[in-house]
């Protein structure tokens, strides 16, 4: 979500810093792009499981867990790898395809696509 350009002028003027959490908690731009990747991937993993018709039970048998651990692996929690958001998205029935960009020179962005 993003603010209104009058009110992030109003809250500027007020003395007030507009940011989003990231800016709040310092993050480097690795940093920022993992936490979208985990963020991503957990999101891309519920909606998979409920497309499938699972529940987060018959999940985890999948994938040799419990319900509650795949709950944790649907929010992108901290403890939670990124082996286990892979693995969980592709019990779900999801397919992961990654496209390296194909040469620096010849891309505007050296973006990693990923297509969930």
């Amino acid at each position: 979500m993003t603010m209104k350009s009058k009110k992030r002028e109003a809250l500027t003027a007020a003395g007030w810093r507009v940011g989003d959490a990231a800016d709040f908690l310092g993050l480097t731009a690795e940093e920022r792009q993992l936490v979208e990747l985990r963020l991503t991937l957990a999101l891309a993993i519920r909606r998979q499981r409920q497309a499938s018709g699972l529940s987060q039970k018959q999940l985890g048998e999948r994938i040799g867990t419990t319900q509650p651990r795949v709950a944790k692996i649907e929010v992108g929690a901290p403890d939670v790898s990124l082996d286990q958001l892979v693995r969980a998205y592709a019990a779900a029935g999801g397919r992961i395809q990654c496209q390296p960009p194909r040469s620096p020179i010849t891309t505007k962005s050296n973006r990693l696509r990923v297509a969930l």
